[in-house]
């Protein structure tokens, strides 16, 4: 019997007995149906928390700040005066750290693995107005290296341009008046900053995109080009004297992008060793990472212990089938089928059944994961603009099918094996 031969009668002696092989399918479509979902959560949650990880800097970006032995405004209990802190918004409402200067950013320059440098300007913004509207309260964010905004609209502002640009979040947009993200595109606000004395100036700047909401928050910042940032610190700094007017709460440390975990460790101790402290995005959203995977990984165990059991249903449709045809197994190979093609055709059905139950649980699998994820988009999570909660990969889904075929392929070789040993004259005998 020829391969193409073999493949028609496994797949047509699979519906022999079709209410047992039904069942045995269901069985294993509910491990197929649980192991696609699954996968698909892991996979929309991991490429949600990667878009966030661009919004925040690239990963070859270190967020770094100056060691201070009086501890950070985030402290539970009191803090020491530190004549050196500088408030620092994007650790949260009062937070303050030591601020650096440029001496700090010229011995960062000379740390080993340091490739760049660039200080991260603490801005504090009085208000946001468009045209004579109300006025809003916001911070300012910055566009450190390597960051790519989540935007809902338009383009992030150009760092190189000489005209103030900016981008507003889209919690904002009907708040300054404007009819959804692209109405904002191209209009005009004013940023309004106040210095030592608390005299306010105003700058105009022309909105570039619209901020989408992340997993870490946009709120109510706004994100500068290099020309306004450079305008509005230079403003807030009006009467400050010269040498307390470069004080910034952070700075921005690119280091190689193939760097290994090790280097990374290494250049945190020498920062460590010269007084400051380094982040990077890896440590900011890693452990949230790692429980997403953790709980993925419990869900797929309880997939992958359904299949086992279904497992166990392949093995017994196929020991029941071998019985049934015992007499046909006796006749195919005496009219000179091998002990090998007889194995070749029991396997064959087996991963049949494993690849209608896995192709059909899959299926369904995706079907039902996308009206979910659709509805919690609309619904649940609707203020997490640009996340689908559950995604699918191709490629997993063409791995789920292939492991759960190779799951019954295995399952099928007992009963395979049995039917390739049968002696022909004894099973013609068989009644």
């Amino acid at each position: 019997m020829r391969t193409p031969d073999l493949i028609t009668s496994a797949i047509s002696n699979t519906f022999r007995s079709k209410t047992r092989t039904v069942l045995t399918i269901l069985a294993i479509f509910v491990g197929a149906f649980t192991l696609t979902v699954t996968s698909g959560l892991g996979t929309g949650i991991n490429r949600y928390i990667d878009d966030t990880v661009a919004s925040i800097g690239a990963s070859d970006v270190m967020s770094v700040t100056k060691s201070s032995a009086s501890g950070s405004g985030l402290s539970s209990g009191p803090t020491e005066y530190d004549p050196d802190a500088i408030s620092a918004s994007t650790a949260g409402p009062g937070a303050t750290v030591t601020a650096l200067t440029d001496e700090d950013i010229t011995v960062l320059r000379a740390i080993s693995g340091v490739e760049d440098v660039s200080a991260n300007k603490s801005i504090d913004a009085e208000y946001l107005q468009h045209a004579d509207g109300k006025k809003w309260v916001v911070s300012v964010g910055s566009l450190v290296p390597g960051q790519a905004l989540q935007l809902a609209d338009g383009s992030a502002p150009d760092d190189a341009a000489t005209d103030y640009q900016v981008t507003v979040p889209d919690s904002l947009v009907d708040a300054l008046g404007f009819s959804d993200a692209a109405d904002a595109i191209g209009e005009s606000v004013t940023v309004a900053v106040a210095d030592s004395a608390r005299t306010q100036y105003t700058v105009e700047a022309t909105i570039t995109g619209v901020t989408e909401e992340t997993l870490v928050g946009t709120g109510s910042s706004i994100t500068p080009n290099a020309a306004l940032s450079d305008e509005l610190f230079t403003l807030q700094n009006t009467g400050v004297p010269i040498d307390q007017q470069d004080r910034y709460a952070s700075a921005s440390v690119r280091f190689a992008a193939n760097a290994s975990s090790e280097q990374i460790d290494d250049l945190k101790q020498a920062l460590s060793d010269a007084g400051y402290t380094g982040t990077t995005v890896a440590d900011q959203l890693g452990t949230f990472k790692t429980v997403i995977d953790a709980i993925v990984l419990v869900l797929n165990a309880f997939a992958v212990i359904a299949l086992l059991a279904a497992s166990f249903g392949i093995v017994n449709t196929l020991l029941m089938s071998v019985q049934e045809r015992t007499r046909e197994i006796g006749l195919m190979k005496a009219m000179g089928m091998g002990s090998g093609r007889v194995f070749t055709l029991f396997s064959i059905e087996a991963a049949f059944i494993g690849f209608l139950g896995s192709a059909i649980g899959a299926g369904i699998g995706m079907v039902a994961g996308t009206a979910i994820s659709g509805a919690l988009s609309r619904g649940l999570f609707a203020d997490l603009a640009g996340l689908q909660l559950i995604a699918f990969d191709p490629l997993s889904i063409v791995t789920i099918i292939l492991v759960v075929m190779v799951i019954a392929f295995l399952a099928g070789t007992l009963p395979a094996a049995r039917a390739a040993r049968a002696d022909p004259v004894t099973s013609l005998r068989y009644e």
